[in-house]
């Protein structure tokens, strides 16, 4: 082959080599973070569901000592079943989760009134495994939203929002709390 028909090939085939790298390695990218997404949410819906088998072993625990306070413990099992069947997005389970959380938190609450019940072996494990258990949805909800972070910024950052929108990827949403005064503790009244 001649030098003079290589050297335009060679301008030529160079870019357009080096564009169909940076469109390779981004588009991997963009599937890496997207996956990582999916597996931190499903760590998140792991722990959700041990809370959700831990709830109603707590509310009989507090139901055999407390057995006036019906109503707190009808919240917390109808909060539980509402949080059980959200299969919306990591926003809208947000706001069920929250609610499920302030609601254990009062029957919580309640339980410091019953001695008795403080010193139950049974509720204080029940307590602690639920404490463990939303340690471990705290750091499953960070790694997820840390993952929907970079997601958003490869979607929103120019070159790869290119690529994100012609591949037809989309920000996802976060796993959070909406309003400041949700991060509140709630007033329990006796």
């Amino acid at each position: 082959m001649n030098e003079d028909a290589i050297l335009p090939l060679l301008v030529l085939g160079v870019p357009l080599l080096l564009l169909l790298v940076f469109v390779i390695a981004n588009f991997n990218r963009l599937v890496r973070v997207r996956q990582h997404i999916r597996e931190s949410w499903a760590d998140i819906s792991v722990e959700m569901k041990r809370r959700y088998d831990l709830i109603p072993n707590l509310v009989e625990t507090v139901k055999g000592y407390a057995a006036h306070e019906r109503e707190i413990m009808e919240q917390v099992a109808k909060l539980r079943q509402q949080a059980m069947q959200n299969t919306g997005s990591a926003a809208a389970q947000a706001v069920d989760e929250r609610a499920l959380g302030i609601g254990v938190g009062r029957l919580l609450a309640v339980a410091e009134a019953y001695p008795d019940l403080k010193a139950d072996a049974h509720f204080l494990a029940l307590q602690q495994e639920l404490t463990n258990t939303e340690d471990r949805i705290a750091a499953s909800r960070r790694f997820y939203n840390g993952n929907v972070r970079e997601l958003n910024q490869l979607c929103r950052a120019f070159p790869t929002n290119v690529l994100a929108s012609v591949f037809g990827f989309e920000e996802a949403s976060y796993f959070e709390l909406e309003d400041q005064s949700q991060r509140a503790a709630p007033p329990v009244k006796y």
